[in-house]
């Protein structure tokens, strides 16, 4: 026998076989280690303007989200805010609204909006694979309808304007922009929300994907911020088990989806980055809606990677980035700041 070989009634070797960011381990024999510690750990820039509090939108599951709102008023904000969604990336493995990164973003967002922000949690893979963080968007969106009606909700909630609501998401959260998008688009689907309703849709370097490679995935750098090696393990992951990413839950055009030919989309911002592995799926999503005549804008960020608006978030794009969203909301609905 081999001296590499096992003993007799020696329990079996458990080793590491995916690894995401040093936040989540998966070993061979199924089991699951994930650490309550974000993988990015920076200063969280508070200044004391935003007042923000954590409240639970699906009780059976135990999801919370996190509202922001600006403490004290301006000469120059509307008599109501605006409400505006921002649903974090991490390949639908990792993140939470909790984390460093997402939480400066969204006292960023609140500040320079003049909004009411919600940042809600989803349920992660690979504990809990695609569809739920889908699913757990749709029930975030209809906590709100269900704070609408209330006559009680959430104090922080209370001077939000219900009719002007815009949903964003960074990276999987734009995958899941998209998927609301689909959902709350139609006749139907923005009767089913009313007295609120969806002005526009901000995709964040949407996380999409597909069994062909693109150009800007085949030309990634492996020591980008999310290389491929890095993409293809979250979809591993993610994926219904027995699925492709040419299912339409990661493809938006794959086999089996929506028609999104005939879908109804309201207005919607799709942001780019030059240096982004995702850029071509991106841009492909928004040209090929455009050429449907859907409501689509692209904003491309030359020389810009992943995630630059949360990693870097007082840059000179990412000023210019917060500009572009404010303006896009203006152009939707809200009132224009001086």
């Amino acid at each position: 026998m081999s001296s590499s070989s096992s003993a007799p009634n020696q329990p079996p070797e458990i080793f590491v076989v995916e690894e995401c960011r040093g936040v989540l381990r998966v070993f061979n024999d199924g089991s699951i280690l994930r650490s309550t510690e974000p993988s990015f750990i920076m200063p969280v820039e508070d200044d004391g303007s935003i007042e923000f509090a954590d409240a639970v939108f699906d009780a059976n599951l135990n999801l919370l989200l996190r509202l922001y709102r600006p403490r004290h008023r301006l000469p120059t904000d509307p008599p109501k805010l605006p409400i505006f969604f921002y649903f974090h990336g991490g390949g639908f493995c990792i993140g939470s609204r909790t984390w460093p990164n997402f939480h400066n973003y969204c006292l960023r967002l609140a500040a320079d909006l003049r909004a009411i922000i919600v940042s809600p949690d989803y349920r992660l893979a690979p504990e809990d694979r695609l569809p739920a963080a889908i699913n757990d968007s749709f029930a975030s969106i209809l906590w709100l309808r269900s704070q609408a009606l209330s006559p009680h909700p959430n104090p922080l909630l209370q001077d939000g304007d219900f009719s002007l609501v815009f949903i964003s998401g960074d990276s999987a959260g734009g995958n899941i922009a998209h998927h609301l998008a689909v959902r709350f688009g139609s006749d139907l689907g923005r009767a089913e929300l009313e007295p609120v309703s969806i002005r526009g849709f901000v995709l964040l370097m949407p996380f999409f994907g597909g069994t062909q490679r693109t150009r800007s995935e085949e030309t990634c750098p492996p020591d980008a911020f999310l290389n491929l090696e890095v993409n293809d393990r979250f979809w591993r992951l993610a994926m219904p088990v027995g699925s492709t990413t040419d299912d339409p839950i990661s493809n938006p055009f794959g086999p089996g989806g929506p028609a999104l030919r005939e879908v109804q989309f309201g207005p919607m911002l799709v942001v780019v980055g030059g240096e982004d592995l995702l850029r071509d799926r991106a841009v492909e999503y928004a040209e090929r809606l455009k050429e449907w005549g859907k409501p689509v804008e692209v904003i491309n960020f030359d020389g810009q990677p992943h995630g630059f608006f949360t990693f870097q978030p007082r840059s000179e794009p990412a000023n210019r980035l917060m500009q572009s969203i404010r303006r896009f909301m203006v152009e939707n609905g809200c009132h224009k700041l001086d």
